[in-house]
């Protein structure tokens, strides 16, 4: 499911890949508006399953740290204030998630970013954070296109 939701640089939001037209992807925005358009060659353009996070030893794919903020908030939006919160409680708050996260290389706007993608992703019913299946991935990948 990840591999299909983009963000796009430059644009506010998450967006779902519906289709490939010629020379252009065609997003629909997952908020309330669905508004779709197409995204041409030359906007960067990121599946959240190419997104990983730094920790100690590893990479640490988003799916994985999206399913330790479910089962810490239990499926529902983030209950604590992550926009307001200083950098120090949020760096806290995030080592509840992921403890070994990288101190040096996760800063707390990423942080930030995480935070909104889930509660975006989870108010809009877009919350299945499980593996992708074998052929699903190479289907998906809206960077062939690009």
């Amino acid at each position: 499911m990840l591999n299909e939701i983009l963000t796009i640089s430059g644009k506010q939001g998450l967006f779902k890949l519906l289709t490939r037209g010629r020379g252009a992807l065609i997003v629909e925005n997952i908020d309330s508006s669905k508004r779709r358009f197409p995204i041409q060659g030359t906007d960067k353009v990121v599946s959240l399953g190419d997104i990983s996070i730094f920790t100690e030893d590893r990479e640490m794919p988003l799916r994985e740290v999206f399913k330790s903020i479910e089962e810490k908030c239990g499926a529902k939006e983030i209950e604590f204030d992550w926009k307001k919160a200083q950098d120090a409680s949020l760096l806290e708050w995030f080592g509840t998630i992921v403890p070994d996260f990288d101190r040096d290389r996760v800063y707390p706007s990423h942080i930030r970013k995480i935070a909104g993608w889930y509660n975006l992703l989870v108010s809009c019913g877009e919350n299945d954070f499980s593996e992708p299946k074998a052929g699903e991935d190479e289907a998906a990948k809206p960077e062939e296109q690009a």
